[in-house]
This record gives structure tokens, sequence and C-alpha cells, in this order.
């Protein structure tokens, strides 16, 4: 009778370790993961730490170019990045993959800021006025072809599409509320209020409301 026993006992406490042995892989797959995404996300954040520049303009050059900016309805930093893409869609050769880009960029901005004004004008501004701003432009196909085209997002990737896709939503984003000469709405808590939504270009939007 032990002997029949004893091989049980042994059977079982080999399962058992088996079973300690694939939770023990499964956490430390786990942690392999969240390292993986950890050292992307440290990949992305120097990238973008290395394509930004700071510099100092006289006072004169930044008061010319403020007024210019308010003329055209922007910001000093989203001007100033317009002058320098124009100067490398003037220059570099025009079948470049970048001027072709930078093209359909520009494109795109200078529609969803026109159409914003128009909209705006009708009288249809309301919190979920960039949400409705975009709406409207993706329904024409020229601005879908255009805003393909700048995005150059990865087909069958989504998390690649969307990295590619944001920093042009957010531009978009500010030039609407910027044509609309509004602020973004913020809850009681003092947080700034964000409407989600499926199946448009942009997934996450900022609430509006009109500046004081």
């Amino acid at each position: 009778m032990p002997n029949n026993v004893e091989p049980s006992e042994k059977r079982k406490k080999r399962r058992e370790a088996g079973q300690q042995a694939a939770v023990a892989a499964q956490a430390s797959g786990a942690g392999d993961d969240a390292a993986s995404t950890d050292k992307k996300k440290s990949r992305r954040e120097r990238a973008a730490a290395a394509n930004k520049i700071t510099f100092i303009l006289e006072a004169e050059v930044r008061k010319f170019i403020a007024t210019e900016a308010r003329s055209a309805g922007m910001d000093i930093a989203p001007f100033l990045q317009k002058l320098v893409e124009n100067h490398i869609v003037s220059s570099a050769p025009s079948d470049a993959p970048l001027v072709q880009r930078l093209q359909a960029k520009r494109a795109v901005l200078d529609y969803a800021v026109a159409l914003a004004g128009q909209i705006d004008r009708n009288g249809e501004f309301d919190e979920h006025f960039i949400l409705t701003v975009m709406k409207r432009a993706a329904s024409n196909p020229d601005f879908q072809a255009q805003y393909e085209i700048a995005t150059a997002a990865p087909v069958g990737n989504e998390r690649a599409a969307a990295r590619a896709k944001a920093p042009i939503n957010q531009q978009l984003g500010r030039l609407i509320k910027r044509a609309a000469g509004a602020k973004g709405k913020r809850g009681k808590n003092g947080k700034i209020l964000r409407g989600q939504v499926q199946g448009e270009i942009l997934t996450t939007y900022t609430l509006l409301e009109r500046a004081a």
C-alpha cells in the first residue's frame, strides 16, 4: 500500500510545482510586457524632446511675428511651425515624400480652420464644437484623402496608426478652438473636460466654451 501512495503524492507535488512554474512564467511575461511598454514610451519621449527647439527672438521680431500670427488666426508657435514647413515645401524637391506629406498636412489644417470659422459664423458653436467640425470635414472625400497622406499612418497596426495621427489631431483641436475664439471647458475640480467618441477621426476631444 505505501508503494502506491508515494508515487501518487509525488505526482501531486510535480503537478503543483508545474502550476506554480506556469504562474511564475505568466507573471514574468507580464513584467516583460510592462517593461517593453515603458521602454517604448521612453523612446517616444526622447524623440519628442529631440524634436523640440527653443530659441530667443528679439523683442521687435517677436512683436511682428505675434501680429502676423493674430492676423492669420493663429498662436505664435504654430505660425512659426507653418513658416518652417512652408520653407521646406518651397525648397525641397517637389516629389520628395516629406514635401508631399507637409503639403497634405497644410491642406488639412487650413481646411479645418476655414470650416471652423464658417460653422461658428452659422451659430453652431457648442461644447462639442471640435467634434462637429471634424465630422463635417471628414465627410469631404478630398479632406479625407489629404488626411491619410498627412498622417502616413501604417495600415494594420492600430497603435502605430494612433501614434502617427496624434500630433496632427492635437494640432487640429488647438486650431479649431482658436478659430472659434474659445477655451477648454473645465469641470468643478478645475480640470479640462474631454469628450470621447468612436468611429471618427478624433477619438477624444476637448469640450469648449466661449473665452471670456
